[in-house]
């Protein structure tokens, strides 16, 4: 399928769906760190609590009707100002969509909407040293602006 013939939509991930979503979650997740496990609150809660905030948006990404991946974006209030921040918090396609324009037609597309909130800028946090994703978001025009290092309990 080449990327000017692919039609790539959103949609909102329905209550009924928090199965397949989870599972997909876990693979994307599982891609990012191969030693990620499911705690017990990421089973029982990551779904509802996504979906109670209704700051954040949870959506399918399609392509061409097939289900291809999903995104979960939405807007922040500014820690120390009266603004808005935009987040895309994760970004994750099936690798038989991958190389073909899915990324990036959802994740401008959620660019968009974010704008469209009043955002006055839109910010992404990459997961360790993610040089594709990072070569990505270049391409988008995002720059890094800084380093964010973790202490996590396990590691005191």
């Amino acid at each position: 399928m080449s990327n000017a013939t692919a039609r790539v939509e959103m949609a909102e991930i329905a209550p009924s769906q928090r199965a397949l979503f989870l599972e997909m979650a876990n693979q994307y997740f599982s891609e990012l760190n191969p030693a990620f496990v499911p705690a017990d609150d990421w089973k029982a809660q990551y779904f509802e609590i996504i979906r109670a905030n209704p700051a954040y948006f949870l959506r399918w990404i399609t392509s061409d009707g097939e289900r291809a991946g999903f995104i979960l974006f939405g807007v922040e209030d500014h820690k120390f100002l009266p603004r808005k921040t935009g987040v895309i918090n994760e970004v994750y396609v099936a690798p038989q969509f991958r190389r073909q324009g899915v990324a990036r037609e959802c994740v401008l597309q959620a660019i968009a909407e974010l704008w469209s909130l009043g955002s006055s800028k839109i910010q992404i946090e990459l997961v360790g040293e993610n040089a594709g994703g990072a070569a990505f978001w270049r391409t988008l025009q995002f720059q890094k602006v800084s380093e964010r290092l973790v202490l996590t309990k396990e590691r005191r």
